[in-house]
């Protein structure tokens, strides 16, 4: 078909695309800026035989497409594992999604009186213009109620005050939800199919990689190579020059050594964040479009791995940590996700998840000291004792989650009508290759529908239509669609057009 297309990163969308073009015998080359690691954030890391995931990946999906893709590249080594989460609050643990029994008996008839009066004067005295996510959400549920289960977590991941995220955010994001149908949906009883058989979603199981989310992407990394496919590690990329004449791109990208390459196509597929790409372009990106770039901001986060004797004392897959007198903002067990991440039976592996920007105090604070706080909260949260800590290490992850402030979508918009101008056969698949908080199958699905429109030769398919639903981790069958539609919607400051 005389194409050729070389892909800036391997993660779950730049493999993806690498493994459909491969597979329809299309030239293609990978350029991963690490030196050992595919997937991306989506990879397992490793630390003296034990095996953790960076994030959390939950292997679910309702777009048929992703569910046939894993189960084509992992078909014998994914397992069924059951979905498990809580909330800790004040020193209690509440079931997630929340039950409205337990939840009503952990915070104690006195604090339960409160939360419903407070909710009934919300309902019967509203705020009538909700402005910020606090608003709406005390509108929907009570003041007391969205300081206890909204507040606090917001905030960690966001890093922004509750008061400055836009309603329209919340309105969109948590629609369709109130108290009362909160309570709803946790008593009425699960709907069985026509066989009796009780249909199971992303609320009971999940499918997952024996030895994590990495597993996934190092099979289809060699499924690659073996259909002639090229993936070159720890290869950064640092500029990309578009000959219009030969209609052909240079990528010029150095390795682990500092030593300079170059790879050339005629198409690319960028999966690298948006401000490093267009600074990256030749000839250069206009002005605005390098002020809109270097105006999009990211939120980064590092965990705290350690390792532990397993007393068994939670075994769900992760913890929301809502009270703020601690930093963490969430708790993986490892061992929950797949039993063979931790080598020794005796012991479990905890990831502590501290969101942050680079740069910051918590961000360039030494391992040690990180390690020493990671187990001071575990001990304050009541999940081990800092004694039972044998070992442990630090892992941050640059550029995690894009930010919505006031302005991210108009220079998102600057950006794309200029590169659809100016840089013919640039395409943008992935979380930060298009600035969408995408989940992994979202990231798969823009890189899937991408490969077709470079096959078509022309555009078939709006990338930017590819959605991550309000709803897509509550509920849903997998597989249940054929593709993914519409905007995911994010938080923007108060005031955001």
């Amino acid at each position: 078909m005389n194409k050729s297309v070389a892909i800036i990163g391997g993660g779950p969308a730049g493999l993806t695309a690498a493994y459909f073009l491969a597979k329809s015998d299309v030239p293609v080359t990978v350029l991963e800026a690490h030196p050992v690691y595919v997937g991306g954030i989506a990879r397992t890391e490793t630390y003296k035989g034990f095996c953790f995931d960076i994030g959390g990946h939950r292997f679910f999906s309702k777009a048929k497409e992703v569910e046939d893709f894993w189960t084509t590249i992992l078909p014998d080594d994914m397992l069924v594992r059951p979905r498990s989460s809580r909330i800790y609050y004040r020193g209690q643990f509440f079931s997630y999604p929340l039950k409205a029994g337990e939840a009503l008996k952990k915070l104690g008839l006195f604090e339960s009186a409160r939360c419903m009066a407070s909710y009934v004067k919300a309902r019967a005295f509203p705020i009538a213009e909700p402005k910020s996510f606090e608003d709406w959400v005390t509108n929907q549920f009570g003041q007391r109620l969205f300081n206890i289960f909204f507040k606090t977590y917001t905030e960690k991941v966001w890093g922004m005050s509750c008061k400055e995220i836009s309603a329209d955010w919340a309105a969109q994001r948590i629609k369709g939800l109130s108290l009362r149908t909160a309570i709803w949906n946790a008593l009425a009883p699960k709907k069985p199919q026509q066989n009796g058989a009780v249909i199971k979603t992303l609320l009971d199981t999940f499918r997952y990689p024996r030895r994590g989310p990495g597993m996934m992407w190092e099979a289809c990394a060699a499924k690659i190579r073996a259909l002639g496919g090229d993936i070159e590690m720890g290869q950064r990329v640092n500029q990309c020059s578009y000959d219009d004449a030969a209609g052909l791109w240079t990528l010029t990208h150095n390795d682990t050594k500092g030593d300079q390459h170059q790879t050339h196509s005629q198409h690319v597929i960028s999966t690298a964040p948006i401000r490093e790409l267009v600074h990256s372009l030749r000839p250069s990106a206009s002005r605005a479009a390098l002020h809109a770039a270097d105006s999009l901001k990211y939120r980064d986060f590092l965990t705290v791995v350690v390792i532990l004797k397993d007393r068994q004392v939670f075994d769900d897959n992760w913890i929301y940590i809502h009270d703020p007198s601690v930093k963490v903002g969430r708790i993986q067990n490892f061992k929950s996700w797949s039993p063979e991440m931790v080598p020794d039976p005796s012991l479990c592996c905890y990831g502590l998840e501290y969101f942050c920007f680079e740069g910051d105090g918590l961000w360039t604070a030494p391992d040690e000291q990180l390690i020493d706080q990671a187990k001071k909260e575990l001990e304050q949260i009541g999940l081990a004792k800092a004694t039972d800590v044998l070992d442990g290490c630090v892992v941050r992850q640059k550029k995690a989650y894009p930010v919505y402030d006031d302005d991210y979508a108009r220079h998102v918009d600057v950006i794309r009508r200029e590169l659809q101008e100016r840089y013919p056969n640039l395409h943008l698949v992935g979380r930060n290759g298009m600035h969408k908080y995408n989940n992994q199958d979202h990231s798969m699905m823009t890189a899937m529908l991408c490969v077709q429109n470079i096959l078509a030769g022309r555009p078939l398919y709006d990338l930017w239509r590819v959605n991550q639903d309000a709803e897509y981790h509550e509920a849903g069958t997998a597989g249940a669609q054929t593709a993914a539609s519409g905007l995911r919607l994010v938080p923007e400051r108060v005031g955001a057009s």
